[in-house]
C-alpha cells in the first residue's frame, strides 16, 4: 500500500484468500474502532475500514466539513485497493459517504461496487427530518449528543475529551446536515437499507426512498434497536450481512478462476 492509502484505510485482519474486500464508512463522530472486530466476525470477506481526518491517529488533521472534497480524497486512496471486487458499508454519515463514493468512483474510473450497504440513514434525496445543529451553541450541541445517544458519556462528562472531539464532531454534523444529493443515474449494484425500529430520526419510509437509488434488487431491513442498532444489535447485523455477502464472495471466486 501507498502512504496515502495507508492514512485512510486499516485492515486489521487481511485475508489474501478473499475474493471480496468489503470497505466500512463510519458514522459521525465515529472513527476506524467501530469495525475493528469485523473481520472476525466476517470471515469471509477482508474488511477495511476508512481512517477519518479528525480522529484516531489522525486526530490532528483538519476534518472535512463538505462531502465532496472528501468523496475526492477517498477516491484517491481507495483506487488502488480495488483490484478485487468489493462492497461498500456505512452507518447513518457513513452511508451517505459510501453512496457518492460509489457514485464518484463510476463516474470517474468505471469502478462500481457489488453491492451497497446503507444503514441507518434517510435515502439521499430525501431532507433531514430535524432542522440544523451543527452551528448551536455549546450546552445545545452537547444536548444533541446526548439525545442520540452514540458518544460514551464518560466522554460527555469529561471537559479535555470534549475539547479534543469538539471540531470533529460539528464538522462531521456540518458535513451531513448540508449534504444534497445531486441527481444522477441510479446504481446497478444491489442497495440493502439498514435501519433500527426505534430510531426516532430515520424512519421506515426514509429507509424506503433508497430503492430509487438502484437498478440492481433492493431490501429493507428492520433491527430492533434505535439509530446505533450497529452498536446494540450487532449479532443480527452480522447474520444479515453474511447471508448477502456469501454469495457474492462465491461469484467473485468463481470469476477469478
Amino acid at each position: 500500500m501507498d502512504k496515502a492509502t495507508n492514512r485512510w484505510f486499516s485492515c486489521p485482519k487481511p485475508n489474501s484468500q478473499s475474493a471480496l474486500r468489503m470497505f466500512c464508512f463510519p458514522y459521525a463522530g465515529g472513527s476506524e474502532v467501530i469495525f475493528q472486530q469485523w473481520g472476525n466476525n466476517l470471515p469471509m470477506v477482508e474488511v477495511y475500514s476508512a481512517k477519518l481526518p479528525g480522529r484516531g491517529k489522525r486526530v490532528d488533521e483538519a476534518p472535512f466539513n463538505q462531502l465532496a472534497p472528501m468523496v475526492e480524497a477517498i477516491a484517491e486512496a481507495i483506487v488502488p485497493l480495488l483490484s478485487k471486487d468489493f462492497i461498500f458499508f456505512g452507518h447513518s454519515m457513513g452511508a451517505v459517504i459510501a453512496f457518492e463514493l460509489a457514485q464518484f468512483l463510476r463516474r470517474e474510473h468505471g469502478l462500481e461496487p457489488k453491492h451497497l450497504f446503507a444503514s441507518g440513514r434517510n435515502a439521499p434525496h430525501l431532507p433531514e427530518r430535524r432542522p440544523p445543529t451543527y452551528h448551536l451553541p455549546e450546552d445545545q450541541f452537547l444536548d444533541e449528543l446526548r439525545r442520540l445517544n452514540g458518544t460514551p458519556k464518560e466522554v460527555l462528562e469529561c471537559r479535555e475529551l470534549l475539547q479534543l472531539i469538539m471540531r470533529m464532531l460539528r464538522a462531521d454534523f456540518e458535513l451531513v446536515q448540508t449534504y444534497r444529493c445531486l441527481t444522477e443515474t441510479p446504481l446497478d449494484c444491489p442497495l440493502t437499507a439498514f435501519g433500527g425500529m426505534q430510531d426516532e430520526d430515520v424512519w421506515l419510509e426514509d429507509l424506503e426512498g433508497w430503492r430509487q437509488h438502484t437498478r440492481g434488487s433492493f431490501e429493507r431491513v428492520m433491527f430492533p434497536g434505535g439509530h446505533f442498532f450497529i452498536n446494540t444489535d450487532q449479532q443480527l447485523l452480522f447474520q444479515e450481512l453474511s447471508r448477502r455477502i456469501h454469495p457474492l464472495t462465491r461469484a467473485s471466486e468463481t470469476a477469478r478462476l
